[in-house]
Protein backbone atom coordinates (compact mmCIF):
# COMPACT_ATOMS: atom_id res chain seq x y z
CA UNK A 1 0.00 0.00 0.00
CA UNK A 2 2.66 2.37 0.84
CA UNK A 3 4.39 1.95 -2.46
CA UNK A 4 1.40 2.72 -4.87
CA UNK A 5 1.38 5.81 -2.64
CA UNK A 6 4.63 7.13 -3.17
CA UNK A 7 4.75 5.81 -6.89
CA UNK A 8 1.19 7.84 -7.10
CA UNK A 9 2.38 10.96 -5.16
CA UNK A 10 5.78 11.16 -7.72
CA UNK A 11 4.49 10.86 -11.10
CA UNK A 12 0.93 12.84 -10.37
CA UNK A 13 -1.72 12.33 -13.10
CA UNK A 14 -1.96 15.85 -14.92
CA UNK A 15 -5.85 15.52 -15.54
CA UNK A 16 -5.77 19.21 -17.21
CA UNK A 17 -3.04 18.48 -19.87
CA UNK A 18 -4.25 15.28 -20.97
CA UNK A 19 -8.07 17.19 -21.32
CA UNK A 20 -6.25 19.79 -23.27
CA UNK A 21 -4.77 17.70 -25.52
CA UNK A 22 -7.92 15.60 -26.15
CA UNK A 23 -10.40 18.54 -26.64
CA UNK A 24 -7.37 20.01 -29.20
CA UNK A 25 -7.14 16.37 -31.07
CA UNK A 26 -10.79 16.38 -31.25
CA UNK A 27 -11.04 19.64 -32.55
CA UNK A 28 -7.98 18.59 -35.55
CA UNK A 29 -9.90 15.16 -36.02
CA UNK A 30 -13.68 17.14 -36.26
CA UNK A 31 -11.61 19.81 -39.20
CA UNK A 32 -10.54 17.00 -40.68
CA UNK A 33 -13.76 15.09 -41.24
CA UNK A 34 -15.47 18.13 -42.58
CA UNK A 35 -13.01 18.75 -45.13
CA UNK A 36 -13.59 15.25 -46.43
CA UNK A 37 -16.97 15.39 -46.10
CA UNK A 38 -16.57 18.79 -48.35
CA UNK A 39 -14.19 16.99 -50.79
CA UNK A 40 -16.53 13.68 -51.10
CA UNK A 41 -19.46 15.96 -52.19
CA UNK A 42 -21.77 14.84 -49.11
CA UNK A 43 -21.62 18.62 -47.53
CA UNK A 44 -21.74 21.03 -50.77
CA UNK A 45 -18.52 22.89 -49.51
CA UNK A 46 -20.70 26.07 -49.58
CA UNK A 47 -20.76 29.52 -47.19
CA UNK A 48 -23.07 27.58 -45.09
CA UNK A 49 -20.29 25.38 -43.95
CA UNK A 50 -18.88 28.36 -42.38
CA UNK A 51 -21.19 28.20 -39.31
CA UNK A 52 -18.41 25.12 -38.22
CA UNK A 53 -15.56 27.83 -37.61
CA UNK A 54 -17.36 30.02 -34.82
CA UNK A 55 -18.16 26.64 -32.76
CA UNK A 56 -14.89 25.40 -33.59
CA UNK A 57 -13.21 28.66 -32.26
CA UNK A 58 -15.88 28.65 -29.25
CA UNK A 59 -14.65 25.78 -28.54
CA UNK A 60 -10.50 26.31 -28.95
CA UNK A 61 -11.35 29.00 -26.74
CA UNK A 62 -12.64 26.89 -24.23
CA UNK A 63 -10.09 24.46 -24.14
CA UNK A 64 -6.91 26.95 -23.97
CA UNK A 65 -8.01 30.09 -22.98
CA UNK A 66 -10.36 29.03 -19.96
CA UNK A 67 -8.62 25.89 -19.25
CA UNK A 68 -9.47 25.10 -15.31
CA UNK A 69 -12.54 27.04 -15.06
CA UNK A 70 -15.75 26.03 -15.07
CA UNK A 71 -17.18 27.22 -18.55
CA UNK A 72 -13.79 25.97 -19.89
CA UNK A 73 -15.09 22.34 -18.64
CA UNK A 74 -18.70 23.24 -20.09
CA UNK A 75 -17.43 24.35 -23.21
CA UNK A 76 -15.42 21.75 -23.91
CA UNK A 77 -18.11 19.12 -22.57
CA UNK A 78 -20.56 20.49 -25.34
CA UNK A 79 -17.84 20.24 -28.17
CA UNK A 80 -16.80 16.86 -26.67
CA UNK A 81 -20.63 15.99 -27.55
CA UNK A 82 -20.75 17.51 -30.95
CA UNK A 83 -17.53 15.54 -31.97
CA UNK A 84 -19.25 12.30 -30.29
CA UNK A 85 -22.50 12.91 -32.62
CA UNK A 86 -20.83 12.86 -35.94
CA UNK A 87 -19.33 9.15 -35.63
CA UNK A 88 -22.94 7.86 -34.50
CA UNK A 89 -24.68 9.81 -37.19
CA UNK A 90 -22.27 8.13 -39.79
CA UNK A 91 -22.42 4.92 -38.39
CA UNK A 92 -26.46 4.91 -38.43
CA UNK A 93 -27.97 3.78 -41.67
CA UNK A 94 -25.90 2.11 -44.20
CA UNK A 95 -23.11 3.38 -42.24
CA UNK A 96 -19.13 3.58 -44.04
CA UNK A 97 -18.94 -0.02 -44.01
CA UNK A 98 -18.75 -2.23 -47.14
CA UNK A 99 -22.91 -1.62 -47.77
CA UNK A 100 -22.00 2.08 -48.14
CA UNK A 101 -20.65 4.29 -50.57
CA UNK A 102 -17.43 4.99 -48.69
CA UNK A 103 -16.17 1.55 -48.69
CA UNK A 104 -15.13 1.86 -51.75
CA UNK A 105 -14.29 4.99 -52.38
CA UNK A 106 -10.70 6.70 -52.32
CA UNK A 107 -9.48 7.34 -49.38
CA UNK A 108 -11.58 5.23 -47.20
CA UNK A 109 -9.55 4.46 -44.62
CA UNK A 110 -8.74 7.70 -44.02
CA UNK A 111 -12.18 8.89 -43.56
CA UNK A 112 -13.10 6.19 -41.57
CA UNK A 113 -10.10 6.09 -38.98
CA UNK A 114 -10.77 10.44 -38.75
CA UNK A 115 -14.43 8.90 -37.40
CA UNK A 116 -13.20 6.47 -35.03
CA UNK A 117 -10.27 9.31 -33.62
CA UNK A 118 -13.05 11.79 -33.14
CA UNK A 119 -15.34 9.36 -31.16
CA UNK A 120 -12.43 8.20 -29.29
CA UNK A 121 -10.96 11.60 -28.27
CA UNK A 122 -14.42 13.18 -27.85
CA UNK A 123 -15.26 10.80 -25.40
CA UNK A 124 -12.40 10.85 -23.59
CA UNK A 125 -12.81 14.54 -23.32
CA UNK A 126 -16.29 13.59 -22.27
CA UNK A 127 -14.92 11.74 -19.35
CA UNK A 128 -12.05 14.33 -18.27
CA UNK A 129 -14.71 17.46 -18.96
CA UNK A 130 -17.40 15.87 -16.17
CA UNK A 131 -14.20 14.88 -13.86
CA UNK A 132 -12.77 18.43 -13.79
CA UNK A 133 -15.48 20.16 -12.13
CA UNK A 134 -15.16 17.93 -9.05
CA UNK A 135 -11.63 18.94 -8.76
CA UNK A 136 -12.60 22.72 -8.46
CA UNK A 137 -13.78 23.56 -4.70
CA UNK A 138 -16.99 24.60 -4.36
CA UNK A 139 -17.21 28.43 -5.20
CA UNK A 140 -14.06 28.66 -6.58
CA UNK A 141 -14.32 30.02 -10.31
CA UNK A 142 -11.05 28.93 -11.36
Amino acid sequence: MRHAQIQQEEYPMKYNVMLTVASLLSILFMTFHLTDDIVRGMEKGGVSNLVAVPILVVWLYGTLVLAERRSGYVIILLGSFLGLAVPVIHMMGKGVGVGGNIANSSGAFFFVWTLIALGVTALFSVILSVRGPWSLQWGQSR
